[in-house]
């Protein structure tokens, strides 16, 4: 007999809620599905996830499993995942446009969508469960299909039927937008940093003008018939070019304007289903000023784009891990300016490095008038290692003098300005205060946050993982701990940004 025909025949009552654990065996009972004739339910055996189907049918059949006393244990590969697609729609990656709100979720680890999901239940905000760049893939040695498998079965574990997306984060390259779209990503956050001129910044108003002048003459007509010496009305905020501001503005953003318009025109607007489409624009060495960002959406809707959100650099610093470093009174006197443009155009305004900005979340909530994308990502990790903390000390010991050793390496990939000096030597932090200790202090918290690659990927002289292993199966373990820590983390976000 199958070790998992108790199971079994509870899935056939419909009634799994009341199976205890036993045998390493755990059962997740708003997993419980049904489609034809065919039952499933998402079991735990021994820290490795299937899913149990039992009955008999199409969706019996193509599930790719083993079968034993009637009953087909499927493990959660990629094949599986599609199979799950096509029987309940409501584990495919969805679109949501521009009338709610949206939580940026980037899941580095592939464990913390169902933490998530039962964060966001109930609230009125949707989540981008699957949200990676191509640098955090190559860090944490994940893919896409990856990315998207794990949120999609998440999706089922827990019964979520409110949907989610898939977001292609910081892409630049076509063919990773190509491949991000092909396997179903639902928002493609598209980064012009390459396409932004920084340097323009620090040239004279001399030098501007001259390089201004050797620009094509159709592209100085064309820009100079639409802003030179005009007055636009926007957010309850006059914004006018004269010849300095507009030639500063073209040099600067009309490379990156031609860039979004031909991904948008290549990908976007060909695609068959809805994508959101977020414009990055926070990539450059000022923030970005008002007159800035009304003219990249002027003349993106003019040029017949449609977009879901835009990404500027606000004033301050959005570091990561770390909450709002700057003056917060102008910090919320830009912010209105530039989410009434945002509202002009019916585009929602995007907040990256989102993640642990506690001090402006209302006043973003407030004058996004509960209309954002907020990105999260290694504020998630930070939990991860928070749980770790408490309950594997040795394990956060070694992972925490690692990262110090090899913490300039890691700054190569992030912008932080962490001070190691103020972070608490180990020797004199007791096992039982590691959590609040280091993941409540700034340095500790970037320390921790920039290095998760080389955490995740360090190997011994014999190739084998030095924390990674360790580090999963401690999740797993303690899978309901890393879950509240989420609830309660993300939760703040949440609360804060009236949601």
């Amino acid at each position: 007999m199958s070790k998992y025909q108790t199971i079994a025949q509870a899935v056939k009552e419909g009634n799994v809620s009341n199976i205890s654990a036993s045998e390493g065996i755990k059962v997740y009972p708003h997993s419980l599905s049904e489609s034809g004739n065919v039952k499933l339910v998402m079991i735990k055996d021994n820290q490795t996830k299937y899913i149990l189907a039992v009955g008999e049918g199409p969706l019996f059949d193509e599930l790719q499993g083993s079968v034993e006393g009637g009953v087909k244990a499927c493990p959660l590969t990629h094949e599986n995942r599609l199979v799950i697609n096509k029987y309940f729609d409501y584990t495919v990656p969805r679109a949501f446009g521009t009338q709610i709100a949206t939580i940026g979720l980037g899941d580095r680890l592939g464990i913390a969508s169902p933490g998530h999901i039962k964060t966001v239940r109930g609230r009125n905000v949707r989540p981008i469960l699957a949200q990676q760049s191509i640098r955090e893939l190559n860090l944490t040695g994940r893919d896409y299909k990856q990315v998207v498998d794990a949120a999609c079965f998440a999706a089922f574990q827990e019964g979520y039927k409110d949907g989610f997306g898939a977001d292609g984060d910081h892409l630049k390259v076509e063919a990773d937008i190509e491949l991000a779209l092909g396997l179903g990503f639902t928002m493609l956050t598209l980064d012009c940093s390459e396409y932004i001129d920084n340097s323009i910044e620090g040239l004279s108003a001399a030098e501007q003008a001259a390089k201004y002048a050797a620009l094509p003459e159709d592209v100085r007509k064309h820009y100079e018939s639409r802003y030179l010496n005009q007055e636009f009305t926007i957010a309850g905020t006059s914004v006018t070019f004269d010849q300095e501001t507009l030639a500063k503005n073209v040099l600067i953003y009309g490379p990156a304007i031609d860039f979004m318009e031909h991904i948008y025109n290549k990908y976007i607007k060909t695609a068959d289903r809805e994508i959101d489409f977020e414009i990055s624009i926070d990539e450059t060495a000022t923030p970005t000023a008002p007159e800035s960002h009304f003219l990249v959406a002027k003349e993106l809707y003019a040029r017949g784009l449609t977009i879901y959100s835009m990404a500027p650099r606000f004033i301050g610093e959005f570091q990561k891990g770390i909450d709002y470093i700057g003056d917060i009174e102008q910090f919320e006197k830009e912010l209105i300016i530039h989410a009434g443009i945002a509202d002009d155009f019916g585009y929602k305004l995007s907040i990256h490095s989102g993640s642990d900005k506690f001090s402006v979340f209302p006043i973003i909530g407030k004058h996004t008038k509960g209309r954002f994308h907020v990105k999260t990502a290694g504020t998630n990790w930070l939990e991860a290692v928070r749980t770790v903390a408490k309950v594997n000390p040795g394990l956060y010991r070694r992972m925490h003098q690692h990262a110090l050793e090899h913490f300039e390496e890691a700054t190569a990939y992030y912008h932080v300005t962490t001070d190691l000096s103020k972070i608490a030597p180990l020797d004199q932090v007791a096992d039982a205060d590691l959590a609040d200790t280091y993941m409540n202090e700034d340095n500790a918290r970037q320390l921790i946050h920039i290095t998760y690659g080389i955490l995740l990927q360090a190997k011994d002289a014999e190739g084998k993982s030095l924390f990674k292993d360790e580090f999963y199966s401690t999740l797993s373990d303690q899978e309901e701990a890393f879950e509240q820590s989420l609830i309660s983390h993300i939760g703040k976000h949440l609360d804060l940004l009236g949601k």
